[in-house]
């Protein structure tokens, strides 16, 4: 049965969704504050890092138009610096290999895809008092605009959201011609890296791909008011290079030759914020009978970027609701309808919540142990490596001391 959805903002996962419930015959319409020129003629939106399992759940809905494209990215490269010197190395290959797509060139693609395919898409800003508009018009209306003005009309959820604050100054830069770096393991390409400064922060640099070809993400991961926190003026691309190749010199020398020949991909490779991980309530009632609309993805759990978990979230919040519109047939999208769904998806979303809240840090002593004995043996790697793609194993190994204890002593001997 075909059914009327609409879907307010056209990032990694309200798009996901339209494409899936356009393809199931739905009659889907998507709201967007931008065209797909001036997104790509705008600033990058974000890093992301798209892992196996969420790589899958694109592909079978013939959305990863990517794939050969992109740089898999088939290792995963961790080190700890203390005092400017590496004291702690892990290497790791996950399971299936990553890889990552400028959002400007993706959400671009797919909302023309969208048009191409006789969606109907309203450029302009939403705002709360559109979304009672659609949702009279409609019979779901969905928000996948969480950062903004519309993602405040879903209450905050005391219980489930940890901070208050951001906890770490966000900064990235698009470059190209990063070197790789010198210790990393041969034969698999260029591999994520993680660089953790205790007490200061963390410097990952993603292999991608962007409007002007294959790239690396610098993305600064900095402790407020901490020595990695210099970006808060949102310098443009060239200042924001110039300040991390300084930061890199004098915290993270062993990637100091890799970046002196790089250079920003274009005028809008730069990115500054802050996010407070949050978790939201998925119904919001809206003006005077109280119309009720459904969040989804970041809208309703939000996480910082360390543990890259957003666009991974995005895919299995659209799979999931997608897959539920159609199960529902011909009866209503009710409250209890939206509140169930958003259950089913918490099941997997909250894993990632834990995951991230313990990466910010500072690192539990168990999962500091478990990072160590990662150094020296495979296995702990690259179980390390999974968690990234699929942290609903988090818990059975991280989650708690005894989990991790447990774990370790099961192991053999590490190799020598």
């Amino acid at each position: 049965m075909m059914r009327e959805v609409a879907v307010v903002g056209a990032g990694q996962s309200g798009l996901h969704l339209a494409l899936a419930l356009q393809a199931d015959g739905h009659r889907v319409t998507v709201v967007s504050e931008r065209t797909p020129e001036q997104i790509r003629a705008g600033q990058v939106l974000s890093t992301q890092a798209m892992f196996g399992p969420a790589r899958a759940i694109e592909r079978a809905a013939g959305l990863a138009l990517w794939d050969g494209a992109a740089p898999d990215t088939m290792a995963l490269h961790v080190v700890v610096g203390v005092d400017a010197k590496p004291v702690l190395t892990i290497d790791a290959s996950p399971g299936e290999p990553a890889h990552s797509v400028d959002q400007r060139v993706k959400t671009s693609a797919w909302l023309e895809l969208f048009e191409e395919r006789g969606g109907r898409v309203e450029y302009r800003r939403a705002r709360p008092d559109d979304l009672v508009r659609l949702a009279e018009r409609n019979e779901v209306t969905v928000v996948a605009a969480g950062r903004g003005e519309l993602g405040s009309v879903f209450v905050r959820d005391a219980a489930r959201s940890r901070f208050e604050a951001p906890q770490r100054a966000l900064a990235c830069v698009y470059l190209h011609g990063v070197g790789a770096p010198a210790d990393a393991p041969a034969g698999v390409g260029d591999p994520a890296r993680i660089h953790i400064v205790p007490g200061a922060g963390e410097l990952v640099l993603q292999p991608g791909l962007t409007l002007t070809g294959t790239c690396v993400i610098l993305l600064w991961e900095a402790v407020p008011g901490g020595p990695l926190d210099v970006f808060g003026d949102s310098p443009a691309p060239a200042e924001m290079l110039r300040r991390s190749q300084e930061l890199i010199r004098r915290h993270v020398p062993w990637e100091y030759e890799a970046v002196l020949g790089a250079e920003p991909t274009d005028a809008g490779a730069a990115l500054v914020g802050a996010i407070t991980p949050t978790v939201r309530h998925p119904v919001a009632h809206l003006g005077g009978d109280g119309t009720a609309v459904l969040g989804m993805a970041d809208t309703l759990v939000l996480n910082d970027p360390i543990t890259a978990q957003g666009a991974n979230n995005a895919a299995r919040c659209a799979s999931l609701y997608a897959d539920a519109v159609a199960d529902r047939a011909d009866r209503p999208f009710d409250e209890p309808w939206m509140h169930a769904l958003f259950a089913r998806y918490w099941e997997h979303a909250r894993h990632t919540v834990d995951f991230t809240t313990a990466m910010l840090g500072p690192l539990p002593d168990h999962i500091g142990l478990a990072f160590a004995q990662a150094a020296t043996h495979p296995q702990v790697a690259a179980r390390l490596a999974d968690t990234y793609a699929d942290p609903a194993d988090f818990p059975h190994w991280l989650g708690t001391p005894e989990a991790t204890t447990q774990y370790l002593a099961s192991l053999p001997a590490a190799p020598l």
